[in-house]
């Protein structure tokens, strides 16, 4: 059954053209609560995107660096990377890597020294907006990308910060599972925060709900609920829980190389295209 449905879903979906944003989108991927797929949504989708004809860049702001390791992409210690960005200034487009499994899609890799950043930047001047001028000047200087996703660590610091002053829209991933809204408060309460004192246009504009079961009567529920506080912003796919999914970034790529066919990957092309119908009719 699930074989057929799949099948039928991939006819559905293979070969359709995604349309262009009205304007370039950047989300940034957040949640401060590890474990709920939040790297793996930023790919997979970012993949998704991509393979669907629009040009897309995954910045890679989590020092773990695991988008850039599932994404293929070099990121040792000597690598060109989204630290030199930050930090010394570095212009963005210099440290961009294409994605060698996926066309149009790039990604500004992490590495370990990303992790010594957040000290770093305590003392330098603006430093909550330094990855938001960085972005700019990429425009500027004639970057084609219609969605900039930035993976952010599982934390509340100045690299998350600079995501969202970087960024017009938050995407959150959260998982069918007890204890899934918590800390959601805190990250709505950060998000306002941010809106008010750094980034007026910073808004939730997407919520997916990843890690679905639809065998267990607490995946509905969990769904249920956040679909009832955020009606608008929830996605209408949901991401099952995926072997395939997990495997993987293991192998340097995303589930949409790796098994095209799998239900995760076709999940993640539906949520991609809701999110592209999304920015061509302007609601976000």
């Amino acid at each position: 059954m699930e074989l057929a449905d799949n099948a039928r879903r991939r006819i559905q979906l293979t070969g359709r053209q995604f349309p262009r944003p009205v304007s370039p989108r950047v989300l940034t991927v957040a949640n401060q609560k590890g474990g709920v797929g939040k790297t793996t949504t930023t790919v997979n989708v970012a993949a998704a995107l991509a393979q669907a004809g629009l040009k897309v860049l995954v910045i890679d702001l989590d020092p773990q660096g695991n988008a850039s390791t599932a994404l293929g992409i070099d990121h040792h210690a000597e690598v060109p990377s989204i630290y030199d960005v930050l930090v010394d200034g570095t212009p963005m487009l210099d440290v961009v890597q294409p994605c060698t499994t996926v066309e149009n899609l790039h990604c500004a890799p992490a590495t370990i020294d990303l992790a010594g950043a957040e000290i770093e930047l305590v003392s330098l001047v603006a430093r909550e907006s330094r990855l938001q001028k960085a972005i700019a000047a990429a425009a500027e200087a004639g970057h084609e990308f219609d969605y900039i996703l930035i993976d952010c660590p599982p934390s509340l610091g100045l690299l998350t910060v600079n995501a969202m002053v970087a960024a017009s829209e938050v995407f959150i991933p959260i998982q069918c599972e007890y204890y899934a809204l918590e800390g959601l408060s805190q990250l709505l309460k950060n998000i306002d925060l941010i809106k008010r004192h750094l980034n007026p246009t910073l808004h939730v504009s997407t919520i997916l709900l990843t890690m679905y079961d639809g065998r267990t009567r607490l995946s509905a529920q969990v769904a249920d609920e956040v679909r009832e506080h955020f009606p608008k912003e929830v996605l209408r796919t949901t991401v099952p829980r995926s072997v395939r999914v997990s495997e993987a970034p293991s192998f340097g790529e995303t589930v949409m190389t790796y098994d095209p066919a799998s239900s995760g990957a076709l999940a993640y092309l539906e949520a991609a295209g809701e999110i592209a119908d999304r920015g061509a009719a302007g609601n976000t």
